[in-house]
């Protein structure tokens, strides 16, 4: 119950006021660190870590937050070019943002995959797969708050959906 209220708090102060196209860089940033430090919050509480475990975590997790920091401003870049481009999109920008797309989702896994093991050294699985979860389960509230916000591209092609 209360990880659910931690996680309504992330939306609200990360993404929950994202309005497509319309966020200066300030303002995803402030979004960004209420969102950093509400996560840490929620991590710190579902984790119930032994003191030995919490002093080996909080360095490797700090470490890993940092890359996907960097591989989510990717990914916020990609969104702001969408933005950009919404009214004028031609094929040549869809396919590069789509590949650049591809390349942010695949940086993002191997990142998790080198991560899980790491966490493993210094943690039992069990408590590996937990924290992956909570990753996850913000992950997709996340994405699902930007997909919300972000429309689809209107085309002058019939689609084949």
């Amino acid at each position: 119950k209360t990880m659910k209220k931690i996680l309504i708090a992330i939306l609200l102060a990360g993404f929950g006021l994202f309005s497509f196209g319309q966020e200066s860089e300030s303002y995803l940033e402030v979004m960004r660190s209420a969102l950093k430090t509400e996560k840490k919050a929620m991590i710190a509480e579902v984790m119930e870590f032994t003191p030995q475990e919490s002093e080996a975590f909080w360095p490797l997790y700090n470490e890993f937050q940092e890359k996907l920091y960097t591989a989510n401003t990717k990914y916020l870049k990609i969104v702001n070019e969408f933005a950009a481009n919404y009214e004028s999109m031609t094929d040549e920008k869809a396919l590069d943002l789509m590949t650049r797309l591809n390349a942010y989702e695949g940086e993002v896994l191997k990142l998790k995959k080198a991560y899980v093991k790491k966490f493993s050294k210094i943690l039992p699985s069990t408590k590996v797969l937990r924290y992956f979860q909570a990753e996850n389960k913000i992950d997709i509230l996340i994405d699902y708050e930007m997909a919300s916000s972000i429309p689809l591209l209107e085309t002058d092609r019939k689609s084949v959906v």
